[in-house]
């Protein structure tokens, strides 16, 4: 009996105050409940579903499992974004635990609890953050967060017999949305815990991951992780791994499931010594078979590919809808297929294209003069860095330069070009009035001629000619600033005009 009066009067109390009441009020109210266990678990059932957030973010900061586990089954929302209170400094192993525990008792349950609501556990730390703070804020700005019957007056309910007992319907799996970086070292324990439910969820629980990272991880132990994940979930997903075709191979299987798949980064695979001629044609076509079906993909990123000279039109040839970003960087490339790259009917819409790091000075200038005509709708970024490209290469282009209507960032550091060549090209381009920056090498005229090295105020002399330059065409506005690798550690030093330093040369 005084257990129920408790409850009525905090019933009352709540009801009375919603979610207009002064912050500072529901934070008393709330300690107050968290101080007697039994009362705030049975208290849940007519708890005001405005009130649910800063009680459950209390709860959890305070480890009070027991009442997080119960939370968890009576959650009146859609989502409950766990991962964005879970702080990487701060260990929360137990009540992670204590979450995942109340889930899989509400999926055990035949009869789910009346306001059971709950279809996906995300726990990516990086999203929803606004949702454990806009509870402070106005009514206004909780109710956007709701669903569309939550924002109505609040009323008592009243109880109607027959209304909350009996089975529910068949309800679809629970979602628990991670996502999965996969490298060396220590076992994840939370990742371990998730995936033990997963296992014993009967199917109720689905695990879901739209990024994820492969690092250097054994295949056996990436097979056993992806046995456990809805792979059409996976959105983004990048592979950094000094893999041979062959282990490549194993891995296509689970690329041809990822229909879902938008974006993928293929770094660093590089082809066996003793693999015959007739073994790497296999694996090239078993792996780039799996594109027929990424009907989603719209940013393809690759990286150091060793087999991928004379063999572009593989990848090409598999792709199902228009890229929007290409990028194919420090790869061996033939003219061959470049001219295949610029008649890819797939390349028509894209908007990044970054071909830094592959050598062009042995390809005509022809095939990339057509492929940047081809693409000039559309392409708004463009990163030409270390492709040894010369005057000669860069003249050729111009034109095709020119009718870059939507560029708005050019880079092209690391080339061989002269002044002359730089004048002429921001002559071509000042009309793009999308274009708000130029990354340009230091021209040939800023090197001393005995021995190879900037001189920094030759350099800073020409930047000032381009400058002038920008301001008498009327684009003052534009940023036209250079960069070289630096001597010491090769990473790039910056100059406009002075040199900002590279971070070898700043004290520890």
């Amino acid at each position: 009996v005084d257990r129920r009066r408790l409850q009525d009067s905090f019933r009352s109390r709540f009801f009375r105050m919603g979610v207009q009441a002064p912050r500072r009020l529901l934070e008393l109210a709330g300690q107050s409940l968290l101080k007697n266990e039994a009362l705030a678990i049975a208290a849940l059932e007519e708890l005001p579903m405005e009130l649910f957030p800063p009680l459950f973010t209390a709860v959890f900061t305070g480890r009070h499992s027991k009442i997080l586990k119960a939370m968890v089954q009576a959650w009146p929302f859609r989502c409950l974004p766990l991962g964005a209170l879970m702080k990487e400094q701060q260990p929360h192993q137990e009540t992670f635990q204590a979450a995942l525990d109340g889930l899989d008792v509400l999926l055990a349950q035949e009869v789910r609890p009346r306001r059971w609501k709950l279809q996906v556990l995300d726990l990516r730390k990086k999203v929803h953050q606004d949702f454990w703070t806009v509870w402070s804020g106005t009514r206004a700005g909780i109710c956007s967060f709701l669903e569309p019957e939550a924002v109505q007056p609040m009323r008592k309910r009243r109880k109607v017999d027959g209304l909350r007992v009996g089975p529910k319907p068949p309800s679809a799996p629970v979602e628990v949305l991670i996502d999965l970086c996969l490298k060396e070292g220590s076992p994840d324990a939370s990742l371990a815990y998730v995936i033990k439910k997963v296992k014993q969820g009967r199917g109720l629980v689905h695990l879901c991951c739209k990024r994820l990272k492969i690092f250097a991880v054994p295949m056996q132990n990436i097979k056993n992780i992806l046995k456990m994940v809805q792979l059409d979930s996976i959105q983004d997903l990048e592979v950094n791994c000094t893999w041979n075709l062959s282990t490549l191979g194993q891995f296509a299987p689970y690329l041809g499931q990822m229909g879902s798949l938008r974006r993928l980064l293929l770094s660093h695979i590089r082809m066996s010594s003793h693999t015959t001629p007739a073994k790497e044609e296999q694996g090239v076509s078993q792996f780039t078979s799996q594109f027929l079906s990424l009907h989603h993909l719209r940013e393809l990123y690759l990286d150091s590919i060793s087999f991928l000279k004379d063999r572009l039109d593989q990848f090409l040839r598999c792709l199902k809808t228009p890229l929007e970003t290409l990028s194919i960087t420090n790869c061996l490339l033939s003219e061959l297929d470049l001219t295949r790259l610029s008649q890819c009917p797939n390349i028509s819409q894209l908007k990044h294209l970054d071909l830094s790091g592959v050598t062009l000075s042995c390809i005509s200038p022809e095939s990339l003069q057509v492929l940047i005509e081809r693409t000039s709708a559309t392409l708004q970024d463009l990163d030409l860095d270390e492709c040894g490209i010369m005057d000669s290469h860069f003249t050729a282009i111009l034109p095709a330069l020119g009718r870059c209507s939507q560029l708005t960032i050019l880079s092209f550091s690391g080339n061989p070009i002269s002044m002359a060549v730089l004048e002429n090209l921001l002559r071509h381009t000042v009309g793009l009035s999308k274009l708000s920056h130029v990354l340009y090498p230091a021209p040939l005229e800023s090197y001393e001629v005995d021995y190879g090295t900037l001189h920094l105020g030759r350099l800073a002399y020409l930047h000032a000619r381009l400058k002038q330059m920008l301001q008498e065409l009327g684009r003052p506005n534009m940023v036209w600033f250079s960069a070289n690798p630096c001597p010491d550690c090769g990473d790039r030093t910056f100059y406009d005009p002075e040199p900002i330093p590279c971070p070898c040369y700043l004290p520890a």
